[in-house]
């Protein structure tokens, strides 16, 4: 891992992506032992509106906790992608959703297209842990932390009485990760 690695998590209130910073910061701090600070940005509505979490993960200590080149950013809808494509540095990693996300122009990133939302919908048979999956397919395409921390952060989270479904994402998630990266399709 970098010295420093800044992850934004970008689509629309209601699909959890603040979660899944926080699920993820805590996965570095608590189960890895690495510094991390999250911050997060939603309009005002409850649902549907602009929503962002930002990571910031680091083996030291991180001294400005804002975003300010971004390693990987994870797009959940085309309006996340077309406004923060552009803050990406030359080389970073943009994890887009294979469906809701059609057009990317942007140079000197690599792309990865997965099919985040249907995954959740079809395979896990929940659309609301696409979040979970995202999050996995981040993980497993970045190794920004460990697979375990991951799963013990989001089993620390997710309400009581989800765990199976959410470790199911899990998996599935790691799944899209892992095919992406036999496609040469993916990060490290």
């Amino acid at each position: 891992m970098a010295k420093r690695v800044e992850i934004r998590l970008a689509g629309s209130g209601g699909q959890g992506l603040i979660l899944a910073g926080v699920i993820l910061a805590e996965a570095a701090t608590i189960y890895d032992e690495k510094n991390a600070v999250q911050s997060q940005s939603y309009g005002p509505e409850a649902r549907g509106g602009a929503s962002r979490a930002e990571v910031i993960i680091s083996e030291e200590d991180i001294d400005y906790p804002k975003a300010t080149a971004i390693d990987v950013l994870l797009c959940l809808t085309q309006e996340a992608c077309d406004r923060y494509g552009s803050d990406l540095k030359p080389g970073a990693l943009l994890i887009a959703d294979a469906e809701e996300v059609g057009e990317i122009a942007l140079d000197e990133v690599r792309a990865v297209s997965l099919p985040i939302l249907r995954t959740a919908s079809q395979e896990v048979g929940k659309p609301l842990v696409a979040n979970i999956v995202a999050v996995a397919a981040l993980v497993q395409l970045t190794r920004v932390v460990t697979k375990d921390a991951l799963r013990n952060a989001v089993l620390g989270r997710v309400p009581k009485g989800t765990e199976e479904i959410n470790l199911k994402a899990l998996e599935a998630g790691f799944e899209l990760g892992r095919s992406a990266q036999k496609n040469g399709n993916g990060g490290e």
